[in-house]
């Protein structure tokens, strides 16, 4: 008798038939490459925590999106590092701002590449938080979103082809796409941070996009890593109140919720393969612990195999040369 086991091994002889038989592909099509750029700045600038990964000029940042594109990664999202900031997080909706800037540029040097948006205001706050603060240093939520729509409006009047809220407000999505359609961006998407949670796999990109908050924490406005069912609820709320897709972060830990929400909408849905995954790859493979191109693309498989249709890596570059 050949057991189903035994007729899978005759086929994985073979890389041609081993190819066509496995379950779960990944390629530079299914991946963004998040990109740091920052105003003032002339050149590069290394980021410590994150070996590989630099905060950019833009005149840098249209380069190492058309090298991306030129591999095939089709995407790439920005993170903004502004040159003042303030208690309203300014120049996070300044139709001047340093990502609208960005924006701009990367359009009109590489028409093709979709350009992505991350909409918060962590990175343009004083304080660090991702929404305006109550007298008792609490976020204050609703006229939050009104600041975030703002923001998300002026990125696509910059050019953005899809907006993508990362701060938790609650009914921010809604807002969004409510103001976008008011202003004319129908045709502009909304990939929303639908789960993400709280994490402490977030230390490295604190250091890269200079966001870490000044007191406390934002545990009361992302999610407590403990909560599966939570994260379902946000997932189909978000998808309700009309985002395009949805997205899970971090990626790793957290599988099971990307499995879940695959199992429970229709959505295209993204995973972010966050700065401390990367970190934690790199390091181990810096000590000999690892063969970090393996590890990595296996690392990066399994979040397209839980049901990731778009992995948001720092990887993307590299991935997209090793299956070159």
């Amino acid at each position: 008798m050949a057991y189903p086991a035994t007729r899978l091994r005759r086929l994985r002889r073979t890389p041609v038939l081993r190819d066509m038989v496995r379950e779960t592909h990944l390629g530079p099509e299914h991946l963004v490459l998040p990109l740091f750029v920052e105003a003032g700045l002339d050149g590069r600038k290394p980021i410590g925590a994150m070996p590989g990964v630099d905060r950019l000029s833009i005149d840098a940042l249209v380069e190492e999106a058309g090298a991306a594109h030129e591999l095939g990664v089709p995407a790439v999202i920005l993170f903004g590092i502004p040159d003042v900031k303030d208690e309203e997080g300014t120049g996070a909706y300044d139709d001047e701002g340093i990502v609208q800037l960005a924006v701009r540029a990367l359009k009109a040097a590489h028409p093709e590449l979709l350009v992505v948006t991350d909409v918060c205001l962590c990175e343009y706050t004083s304080h660090g938080h991702c929404g305006l603060l109550r007298e008792d240093g609490t976020v204050e939520n609703d006229s939050s979103v009104e600041l975030l729509a703002r923001t998300a409006v002026s990125h696509a009047r910059a050019g953005a082809d899809i907006v993508a809220p990362s701060d938790m407000m609650d009914g921010r999505v809604g807002a969004i796409r409510a103001e976008l359609d008011t202003e004319g961006f129908s045709d502009v998407a909304l990939l929303a941070y639908s789960a993400k949670f709280a994490s402490a796999f977030y230390g490295p990109f604190r250091e890269a996009a200079d966001s870490t908050p000044a007191f406390g924490d934002r545990r009361a406005y992302q999610m407590d890593p403990a909560n599966g069912d939570e994260a379902i609820r946000e997932a189909l709320l978000d998808a309700e109140e009309g985002a395009d897709a949805l997205m899970v972060k971090p990626a790793l830990p957290y599988l099971d919720v990307l499995a879940r929400i695959k199992e429970r909408t229709l959505l295209p849905l993204a995973a972010y393969h966050v700065s401390g995954e990367y970190a934690m790859l790199k390091a181990a493979a810096q000590a000999g612990m690892l063969d970090e191109r393996a590890a990595a693309l296996e690392a990066l498989t399994s979040i397209r195999r839980a049901g990731a249709d778009i992995v948001i890596t720092y990887y993307a570059k590299d991935v997209a040369r090793w299956l070159a």
